[in-house]
């Protein structure tokens, strides 16, 4: 049972490299740590199953918010998650490549430690792929390799589009592609692995100019949170880290039909903490690998967002250990 100070596993990348200004595990841990929860590292790597038990080798953090020096990492040992951890964060950053779909798989295998988000949910929800359960919400869409059929949607939207990869994290990969340019066929050779991968070509929506690109964050379906981001005068995304700037954001009438809309399923296939892009009124994204923006909402809001995060993960697990029981 889960007692007042637990252990919780963060999967994650190199705890050395990430940016402690601007990355949202970096916070939520550093929010565990000063609730006296014990806060493991593990390399999605080192995870394994033996007899069907999910075991990992894992290393103690201690965790400060100095550049450099923000994190201290333990001797390495080797826990089985279900005896020895009661939360397990995958936080493991995108491309979901062979790798990262194997780690996942193993943590569908735990039992008694809880995974958030729930890992079954993370295969069945491509970041790109998953919106398209709400077709309805968003821009003109074609999922496809074929460059013929390519050209030809975005004859039809006009002579314009984005086209984005499947797999892709924080912009990589995103053109805005125009008819009449040159580079044409030769970037959708490139993006399509010149036909062996399906790429999403979209309706360009120049509210992005104008109005930014809103991320929503969302816990266990509800909004906790929003900013948007605006391009750069040089750039077609609004990704913070290439150049996007960072506005305060309201959750508005139009983001709350969405949110509405998407909160059932996200909730179905536990998907607690997720972070959606809505472009002009448009659902374009539903992140759900290591969704980000906590630190810049703080920021703008004057908010502890992390608080409220590992509040719920406190209760959730308060609830289940209560329901045990009886």
């Amino acid at each position: 049972m889960a007692g007042p100070h637990l252990n919780l596993a963060f999967v994650m990348d190199p705890v050395e490299s990430i940016d402690i200004d601007a990355d949202t595990t970096f916070v939520l841990m550093l929010e565990a740590q000063a609730r006296g929860h014990r806060v493991l590292f593990v390399d999605p790597a080192d995870l394994t199953v033996c007899d069907g038990r999910v075991e990992a080798r894992v290393r103690s953090l201690t965790l400060r918010r100095e550049a450099g020096r923000h994190a201290d990492l333990g001797p390495p040992r080797r826990v089985v998650l279900d005896d020895d951890v009661d939360v397990v964060f995958q936080r493991k950053d995108p491309p979901v490549d062979a790798e990262y779909v194997v780690a996942t798989q193993i943590l569908t295998l735990c039992r008694r430690a809880r995974v958030l988000n729930r890992p079954e949910g993370i295969l069945a929800a491509n970041e790109k792929l998953y919106t398209l359960h709400f077709a309805d919400l968003m821009a003109e869409t074609l999922v496809t390799r074929s460059i013929p059929q390519l050209v030809d949607f975005m004859a039809k939207l006009g002579g314009e589009m984005i086209i984005k990869p499947l797999e892709g994290r924080g912009g990589e990969g995103i053109f805005h592609l125009r008819h009449g340019d040159r580079n044409l066929f030769s970037i959708l050779e490139q993006s399509t692995r010149f036909e062996s991968r399906r790429i999403m070509a979209q309706r360009y929506l120049p509210d992005i100019r104008r109005r930014g690109d809103k991320r929503i964050l969302l816990l266990e379906g509800e909004p906790i949170g929003a900013l948007t981001r605006i391009p750069g005068e040089a750039e077609v995304r609004a990704n913070l880290h290439v150049g996007g700037r960072p506005e305060r954001a309201a959750v508005d009438d139009a983001d709350r039909g969405i949110i509405e809309r998407l909160g059932p399923l996200l909730r179905r296939d536990g998907l607690f903490f997720v972070g959606i892009d809505v472009i002009g009124g448009y659902l374009t994204e539903v992140n759900v690998t290591s969704p980000t923006g906590v630190q810049e909402i703080n920021a703008l809001d004057g908010t502890c967002l992390e608080a409220v995060i590992l509040d719920r993960v406190e209760n959730l697990l308060a609830a289940a250990d209560s329901q045990d029981s009886r």
